[in-house]
């Protein structure tokens, strides 16, 4: 009789582009592990309902993509630190009755830049659009590198000065409206918004792109991304899309879950970007 496999997957909406059950499929072959990572399209309304009873059906994890992050770290009853500072969450883990919730995006980040891209983080001014999940999970991790300065900039300004102040306990960082931007360019800019996957372009103002800024958005697409487009048609160094942070994340999740890390560059050498 066949042992039936650990249930994982990733749940959003929409999901359907996620890689990530190839990725994660790659892992369990790599590292031996018997496992299935599904997608799972849940729309707002239904997402703690579904999330329960995903566990209840005995499913091990998920993890969380847009728009559940802050949701998922809600319905935790236990978060880690790194989900607690960011008060959301893209892990999820289901033990007995617990609901553990983690946050590997800003880890995942911050792997793809150093060691994949060699991007140096601290001294440096960074931009990031966007002041919703996805910039509340890597702010820490980028924070702890020592940045000369971290903007946040968000088409609403006070959920930007609302995000910044929840960190400045860690370095420089502030918020501010994409309208409220100096002329004087950032050395990394990048994209935290969801933008992408309706094909549009955050309201960045030009001048936050000069010849030696490295763009980057945390979206991922087969195709240039419409931000990676804009970045390049603004003259900058270099413009990357999120592959990279995408497995980083992934590996980091797969070691939450299973215990063992494994190797990335094998699974980022398979992916379009």
């Amino acid at each position: 009789m066949n042992t039936p496999l650990d249930q994982y997957g990733v749940i959003g909406h929409p999901v359907a582009h996620s890689w990530s059950p190839f990725i994660h499929s790659l892992f369990a072959r790599e590292t031996g592990q018997a496992l299935s990572y599904r997608l799972h399209d849940v729309p707002a309304e239904r997402f703690v309902e579904y999330v329960l009873d995903f566990a209840a059906r005995g499913g091990r994890g998920l993890n969380v993509t847009v728009p559940h992050k802050v949701a998922a770290a809600g319905l935790a009853t236990e978060l880690s630190p790194r989900a607690e500072r960011a008060r959301a969450a893209n892990t999820l883990t289901f033990v007995e009755t617990r609901i553990l919730a983690d946050n590997t995006d800003g880890a995942g980040l911050v792997r793809d830049l150093t060691l994949n891209l060699g991007v140096a983080i601290a001294g440096r001014r960074i931009l990031i659009g966007g002041a919703g999940g996805a910039a509340r999970g890597v702010l820490g991790p980028l924070l702890e590198h020592a940045p000369a300065e971290i903007v946040v900039a968000a088409r609403t300004a006070e959920r930007a000065r609302g995000l910044a102040q929840g960190f400045a306990d860690l370095g420089a960082v502030r918020g501010c409206g994409l309208e409220e931007l100096g002329p004087d360019p950032f050395d990394l800019v990048i994209n935290a918004t969801s933008a992408g996957l309706a094909g549009e372009v955050p309201a960045i103002p030009a001048a936050a792109i000069g010849p030696h800024t490295t763009c980057y958005d945390m979206g991922y697409s087969k195709s240039d991304t419409a931000f990676v487009l804009w970045a390049r048609g603004r003259g900058c160094e270099r413009a990357v899309q999120g592959w990279g942070m995408l497995v980083e994340q992934a590996a980091e999740s797969f070691l939450i879950w299973r215990g063992i890390r494994p190797a990335t560059a094998p699974v980022r050498a398979l992916l379009p970007g």
